[in-house]
């Protein structure tokens, strides 16, 4: 701001010039309307309203008889009685493609993934055979894929192995998981069912980018135990551990056969997915490739009997379909507790990953999702997950693209995904018996690579910095020391952001754009000029106790500096602070002290406080706190214009 934004001569009116509407005369001006009061009850239950029930789900309720009622309710709850009835032969062509097609993807990825969580391989298949059968009864997305996914899968067994060894004490470590799991579905279902959905976008989207890239690169790091078939391996998931484990091993723990089979087959898969980008028609190659990997490598080891020359296999895979394991989750005692936070902790997170995947393909197909029901559908599957020896499931986002691009219809395609592993559960797993870890390591490694997304960073750094603080911050907690550090890092920067945005709101000097009526931020308009004995400033938030202070002081601050500034420059003393309150939505009893502070302290300098445009909620408090009859009604304006031009007339009598 410069003493040059002035006009000159003596213009300090912003009316148009001829042809342009004039601006009101002070006969003709608009007061600012008080609301009627509002009834307290009536208030509060709108609030209430707005807050727990934006969408109005109850609408489809309104005017049906009771048998009808009772149809949509069943119908909210199970959503497959409502698209079930449009069923067709032509959908379900497109439901058996896409579902045979994730199905060939998931089998191997679940076995891998299970690794990742430090539990046997079966469990990640009986985590793709129940879970997407229940979400497909309960889900409204048509596209998501349900199962096991890698970050969830990282975090549960980092998180899991912190109370409990898995090698030394496998049946608690077992117990813990499935304590976990049910934890995990109470937390998504609870936050579903009192509408609590709006917790989980406290997680900024560049705090999940940060996160969800360093997570893949500290999976990828994980698996390089078995991709070069090291024997002893660090516990701990930090960057610099797993290098110094690997480099240790360099000399007399790397096995030249397992490299052999790990890098050829990840270039395999490297290449498909190129493929596969190239050409949108044959999404399927890189979708098949990893199941053909993993025949391929099975039948390699078989027939050389590599195993026998260190090549690490997956050894014996139980055959049959889940177990209950109602029995195996803890109600009580020590590992309850543990149980319930770490469920807590993976139930968050795989609510994010899924919420963000279901939306994203909605809008692509235009259509809603209903947030709330998702978090119930995910909850329940996990719940009934947990009793039937499946851990932590989720929307998977490599599944769902496939899913997506292969014509999926509706949720039936995860039912067919559901029968094809049950298929695989029931006559297939002994042929996994020779599978090499290197090939399940390949083929981590390969999935996880979409989620380091440089190019949103990129965008991050470009469009917010403080954002990209949070990206880096979450990035590198998670690969420098550990992932459940990462989350905490990346949630505390996202709430630390909010309460700088709340805590420091942005204000404006504002000055007329020549030859109209409208005022606007003279950093945004170089051209808009200031009146002289005039000073204008808008809030950009709402005033609550915890920027009041703030807000007084920086609206003080500018009239000591612009004070300075027309002193120096010998032009009239600024005489009038008008602050617009338009973009204030709301304000409490300290931002009415606030502003009575302010009208005291400039009323001592012979300075008038005027306001524009207070909102309905603002002027009904300035009234009922009395802060409008002590200010005066003729102080309080409907626009900018209509303040500066009751200005403007004294500013001229006094010169």
């Amino acid at each position: 701001m410069s003493a040059r934004a002035y006009p000159v001569d003596g213009d300090v009116s912003p009316t148009t010039d001829s042809g342009d509407l004039p601006i009101k005369s002070s006969s003709h001006r608009h007061k600012v309307g008080v609301p009627p009061k509002q009834n307290m009850f009536h208030d509060f239950m709108y609030t209430f309203k707005e807050t727990f029930f934006h969408d109005d789900p109850l609408r489809h309720f309104k005017d049906q008889p009771k048998s009808k009622q009772l149809i949509l309710g069943i119908q909210s709850v199970f959503p497959v009685f409502d698209w079930g009835r449009n069923y067709n032969l032509k959908k379900f062509r497109g439901d058996l493609i896409s579902g045979l097609t994730i199905a060939s993807l998931c089998i191997p990825q679940d076995i891998g993934y299970a690794k990742l969580a430090n539990l046997d391989p079966k469990y990640g298949l009986y985590s793709s055979f129940v879970p997407p059968l229940i979400y497909a009864c309960m889900g409204s997305s048509r596209d998501i894929a349900i199962g096991p996914v890698a970050v969830v899968s990282l975090l549960l067994g980092t998180l899991l192995r912190a109370e409990v060894d898995p090698n030394t004490n496998p049946d608690e470590y077992l117990r813990l998981a499935f304590t976990a799991t049910f934890f995990a579905g109470v937390t998504e279902a609870a936050l579903g069912f009192f509408r609590l959905g709006f917790l989980i976008d406290f997680l900024s989207h560049a705090a999940v980018v940060g996160f969800m890239g360093g997570a893949a690169i500290t999976i990828a790091l994980q698996q390089l135990k078995g991709f070069l078939g090291i024997k002893k391996f660090t516990k701990k998931t930090d960057i610099v551990s797993v290098l110094d484990s690997v480099f240790s091993a360099a000399h007399h723990g790397w096995n030249w056969q397992t490299i052999l089979i790990g890098a050829s087959f990840l270039m395999f898969l490297l290449t498909t997915k190129f493929i596969g980008k190239k050409s949108k028609k044959l999404f399927w190659v890189p979708a098949i490739a990893p199941l053909i990997s993993v025949v391929i490598s099975t039948f390699f080891v078989y027939i050389t009997r590599a195993d026998k020359q260190g090549v690490q296999i997956v050894k014996h895979l139980d055959q049959g379909i889940n177990p209950s394991s109602f029995d195996k989750i803890y109600f009580s005692g020590d590992n309850l507790v543990k149980g319930i936070r770490i469920g807590v902790v993976a139930g968050m997170v795989a609510l994010t990953e899924a919420v963000a995947i279901g939306r994203t393909f909605a809008a692509m197909k235009d259509y809603q999702i209903d947030g709330n029901k998702e978090m119930v559908a995910l909850g329940v599957m996990n719940v009934v997950g947990s009793m039937s020896s499946c851990y932590v499931a989720t929307g998977s986002f490599s599944r769902s693209a496939v899913n997506f691009m292969a014509g999926c219809q509706t949720a039936v395609s995860n039912i067919i995904m559901s029968i094809v592993v049950l298929l695989t559960l029931l006559f297939l797993t002994p042929l996994f018996k020779y599978t090499p870890n290197a090939i399940l390591a390949a083929i981590i490694i390969n999935a996880v690579i979409p989620l380091i997304d440089i190019q949103a960073a990129i965008l991050i750094f470009k469009v917010d910095k403080l954002d990209f603080i949070a990206c880096m911050g979450a990035f590198f907690g998670v690969i420098f020391v550990s992932v459940e550090i990462g989350l905490l890092i990346a949630v505390s920067i996202s709430f630390a952001k909010i309460l700088l945005q709340v805590t420091r709101p942005r204000t404006a000097v504002l000055g007329n754009i020549p030859r109209t009526s409208v005022y606007r931020n003279i950093q945004q308009y170089p051209e808009a000029t200031l009146v002289p004995g005039v000073l204008t400033i808008r809030v950009d938030s709402a005033i609550y106790f915890s920027n009041s202070n703030y807000v007084r002081e920086r609206i003080q601050r500018w009239l000591h500096e612009e004070e300075e500034k027309v002193k120096a420059a010998s032009l009239p003393r600024i005489q009038f602070l008008i602050i617009e309150m338009s973009p204030v939505t709301d304000i409490d009893t300290s931002g009415i002290h606030a502003l009575e502070d302010l009208y005291k302290s400039l009323q001592k300098r012979d300075i008038q406080l005027i306001l524009a445009n207070p909102g309905p909620l603002v002027i009904g408090k300035l009234h009922l706190s009395h802060f409008a009859d002590m200010l005066g009604p003729d102080n309080i304006f409907l626009t900018v214009a209509d303040a500066v031009e009751s200005c403007c007339p004294k500013l001229s009598n006094e010169v």
